[in-house]
């Protein structure tokens, strides 16, 4: 059995998928690009704009779930460039304890959807 996670205050899907799904307690998340989801538009500008905008709609989707980001317990970055790696650290240490964060990959990726610089994907316990 799974429930069908979607907030209204992260993106819209834009293919036939949704934006999270819960199983047996635990949430996939589907990755998450800097777009606002009020708009629908792209936030551009620097990486650190982006990666602000990506964790802002994955912690939408978690609370639609009734969760936070202590739930997390695995997340995969998608990068553009490898050289902004320490640019996204300094972003996302801002949501996460370092004692209690999940567990993490970042690769560098040829391409992202809409050609933006990063996407993360996650996976939560409740």
């Amino acid at each position: 059995m799974k429930t069908i996670i979607n907030s209204p205050n992260a993106p819209s899907p834009v293919g036939p998928y949704n934006q999270a799904v819960l199983a047996n307690g635990v949430l996939y998340g589907a990755g998450q690009i800097a777009l606002d989801p009020a708009t629908g538009n792209l936030v551009k500008g620097s990486i650190e704009e982006e990666t602000h905008q990506v964790l802002k709609n994955i912690k939408a989707v978690l609370s639609a779930a009734e969760m936070n980001f202590e739930h997390l317990v695995k997340c995969s970055v998608f990068v553009s460039d490898m050289e902004l790696y320490g640019r996204i650290n300094n972003v996302y240490s801002q949501y996460f304890n370092d004692e209690t964060a999940p567990a993490r990959e970042l690769v560098e990726v040829a391409n992202l959807p809409k050609y933006v610089n990063i996407e993360i994907s996650f996976i939560a316990v409740k």
